[in-house]
């Protein structure tokens, strides 16, 4: 247990570059190969460690060091530049993320098995991010999702079913007020708070190539272009703002502890979070019985999708001299009994196919979406990050000035493209 020890104090006191200089001693056996293992999610340390003893007691020959970093997307980039990447490399899935793949710098697992194991809708929202040419740059670990959480006691209590349609939402908005229940605990302090239920509602407007028609559009993005913000989002941000209209009062100055905890002492009937507000919530009430429904904006229940972020990617470095070993302990990672433990502890998804979820309601409520394939990733990841995005939806939801908000969104789309897109060669 002492070089379990070790590593995290390494972690704590973030000395990861003396670490990572280390990655491919052996220790003072030839016979051990260390990797580096860059983990960047600070509440899975202790998962990890745990993994890395069960994986280092029967792989003899691997020792794995785990960095665990803060901020991960600049380490990481840092790394990359000084060719220095890591061994076995999880990150968030997103934006930054997927640029990063496009680059070509992770390896590519088309043609190993562990790909066949994982959910192709995971694998899907990857790809929507970003892969080089023809390659498949890291594979889905856990999934989060975001919809609407409900409080399933004060819906039984009340004799209310979970809404299918939006009209049926607005309706049971409206029952709950007319019984004095605050249909929905949210806040805007932070400005992030914002976009849970910007990315549920948005994503029923992007569908079927939205992003890919922007970026062709480039600078030409506008009210009058065949996709736009101004063009396909005034629906998608009335609905947003319709929401929030059933809030509590003084919501606008809330701060997102302050909301998950109304929630947690059953202030609210309802949430528009994802998953991980549970964890906040379960810290104040840890009986509440919750669980999660995914917004119901299309008028046909049967197209309703659950919008879901991969929380954790696993990756690796394309050029690592350590390519075996790294497959090792990528393969023990996917093991269904491992994945599953994993995302138990963590309150997701595990993307391998037949791993069980945890008994969790708020899980259980959303595992067949996942069984169907009927999810999406988040929208705003398919955002620049150049563009404000978080901070205009937020001012919208202070002023209800969506024609000036999608105004904004697409100027800075235009200004971005200006910037990004290389101009043709005559």
């Amino acid at each position: 247990m002492r070089s379990r020890t070790v590593r995290a104090a390494v972690a704590a006191v973030g000395v990861v570059v003396t670490a990572l200089a280390v990655s491919g001693c052996a220790g003072g056996d030839d016979q051990v190969t260390t990797l580096d293992f860059f983990q960047f999610k600070g509440e899975a340390t202790g998962d990890f460690a745990t993994i890395i003893d069960e994986f280092e007691a029967q792989n003899p020959d691997i020792r794995i060091v785990q960095n665990q970093v803060a901020d991960s997307e600049t380490l990481i980039r840092t790394l990359l530049v000084k060719d220095r990447t890591p061994d076995v490399i999880t990150l968030n899935a997103n934006g930054n993320f997927g640029r990063l793949a496009e680059a070509g710098v992770f390896y590519d697992f088309s043609d190993e098995p562990v790909l066949d194991t994982i959910n192709p809708g995971v694998q899907e929202i990857l790809a929507q991010l970003g892969n080089a040419d023809g390659e498949v740059n890291s594979l889905g670990y856990v999934n989060n999702a975001n919809g609407i959480i409900y409080n399933r006691a004060i819906f039984a209590e009340q004799g209310l079913g979970v809404p299918e349609t939006w009209d049926e939402l607005i309706a049971l908005c409206d029952t709950l007020v007319e019984r004095g229940i605050t249909p929905f605990s949210t806040s805007l302090a932070e400005n992030w708070t914002a976009m849970p239920s910007w990315n549920g509602i948005g994503a029923y407007y992007s569908q079927d190539g939205f992003f890919d028609e922007m970026r062709a559009e480039g600078e030409n993005v506008g009210p009058d272009a065949p996709a736009s913000f101004e063009k396909d989002f005034p629906e998608a941000m009335a609905q947003q703002a319709q929401l929030f209209q059933y809030s509590q009062d003084g919501y606008r100055g809330a701060s997102y502890d302050d909301s998950t905890s109304l929630f947690a002492q059953g202030g609210a009937a309802m949430m528009l979070q994802g998953i991980w507000a549970l964890s906040p919530v379960k810290a104040v009430n840890p009986d509440i019985d919750a669980a999660i429904f995914p917004y119901p904006v299309p008028e046909d229940p049967d197209d309703r999708v659950l919008v879901s972020g991969v929380d954790v990617t696993v990756t690796m470095a394309r050029d690592t001299p350590h390519r075996e070993e790294a497959l090792r302990f990528i393969e023990f990672l996917f093991q269904p009994e491992i994945i599953e433990r994993f995302a138990a502890s963590q309150t997701m998804v595990p993307s391998v196919v037949g791993a069980e979820l945890s008994d969790d309601p708020a899980l259980q409520s959303v595992a067949p979406y996942f069984d169907e394939g009927r999810i999406t990733g988040f929208i705003d990841h398919q955002v620049p990050t150049a563009i404000p995005v978080v901070g205009v939806v937020q001012q919208f939801l202070y002023d209800d000035n969506a024609d000036a908000a999608l105004r904004t969104l697409d100027n800075e789309w235009r200004k971005v493209a200006a910037r990004t897109i290389t101009p043709k060669e005559d």
